[in-house]
């Protein structure tokens, strides 16, 4: 499993980072074939000093990608929200599969 972690206009500090990858690790026990996951931690309206913070998490697994977007004034909580997200989405999806 490949983990790339981007920041967008601003640079991550390691307790963010370890965070994130706390979190990713275990999307291991919903989907054992994950190919890679890719985290973009943004800040929104830069310019306007209103910074929301955004992550998005895409996911890659053998013939489906999973797509998550999430913004709150925290990366912390926009984090959990996304993976939440994508939880109940691998969740679905495995149940389709199962069907």
């Amino acid at each position: 499993m490949i983990v790339n972690i981007q920041t967008v206009h601003f640079d991550a500090d390691e307790k963010l980072v370890n965070y994130v990858n706390r979190k990713i690790e275990k999307l291991k026990t919903f989907h054992d074939r994950i190919i890679s996951i890719d985290v973009f931690l943004k800040l929104d309206n830069v310019v306007h000093n209103i910074k929301d913070k955004i992550a998005e998490i895409k996911v890659q697994v053998p013939r489906h990608h999973f797509f998550v977007k999430a913004s709150s004034k925290s990366f912390e909580e926009s984090f959990d929200g996304a993976i939440d997200s994508l939880v109940m989405q691998i969740k679905k999806r495995k149940q389709k599969q199962a069907a």
